[in-house]
């Protein structure tokens, strides 16, 4: 994957404003086919590295399994990472700023992972999940310790035509004093969606105030469902 490319290819004043507008931004063709089925391969690639494997029923978070890379990251992993933190930053520091925020996330990813050391999150979040038929994922936040950058990352690695059916993507915006907006996302293999971490600024009569997010998966119908989640802040 160039990285020079996907950052060229990215509008992200739209990024910024749909994330502004809706809370989310979806970026189509993040990666290519070939890319998405070598990305697939990873979970059950012995020669890959996973510091653990999640049963999701054990812990009631759901139905299916996900695995957390390990250091170092698999190339495609890591470009990633490198190539959208440094815009995704500017757009977190905007929003602190509309929330009145002193923190300052750092513009390079290198700086954020030395914060999360220092700070007892030395282990990485980047994780690939996978769901089969029945199986889904319950209304979450992906925290793992009190650093935690703002915006997360989810690829779809799978063909929704040909792979599985069912499986959306599902955000639940809780807005204070009124009944929490759902929203459903089809990804289509290779795309992505930009979405918060935690909590987002929302413009209301009186300004800004922080809108509570949580994401999930609707029930897999059919087939199997793999995606990639694109987390910055590392875990304690």
């Amino acid at each position: 994957m160039s990285s020079d490319t996907h950052k060229l290819s990215v509008d992200w004043q739209y990024v910024s404003t749909s994330l502004d507008e809706k809370g989310y931004a979806v970026i189509p063709d993040i990666l290519s086919e070939a890319e998405c089925n070598t990305a697939r391969s990873f979970y059950n690639d012995p020669a890959v590295i996973y510091r653990s494997k999640i049963n999701m029923a054990r812990y009631n978070f759901g139905e299916g399994e996900y695995k957390y890379f390990a250091y170092p990251l698999p190339d495609i992993v890591q470009k990633l990472r490198e190539t959208y933190y440094p815009y995704l930053a500017v757009i977190a520091n905007a929003w602190n700023d509309r929330l009145r925020l002193d923190n300052r996330w750092p513009l390079q990813l290198e700086n954020l992972t030395e914060q999360c050391h220092e700070a007892g999150q030395s282990r990485p979040t980047p994780l690939i999940l996978k769901y089969n038929k029945q199986g889904y994922n319950c209304l979450h936040q992906d925290l793992y310790g009190p650093i935690h950058f703002p915006l997360q990352i989810v690829v779809m690695l799978s063909n929704p035509d040909t792979d599985f059916t069912g499986g959306e993507l599902i955000l639940v915006e809780q807005r204070p004093r009124m009944q929490s907006r759902p929203v459903v996302l089809n990804l289509r293999q290779g795309s992505a969606a930009i979405i918060p971490v935690k909590e987002r600024p929302r413009r209301g009569r009186l300004g800004y105030h922080r809108a509570i997010m949580r994401h999930g998966v609707s029930e897999i119908l059919e087939g199997e469902r793999v995606t990639m989640g694109i987390i910055f802040h590392d875990a304690q």
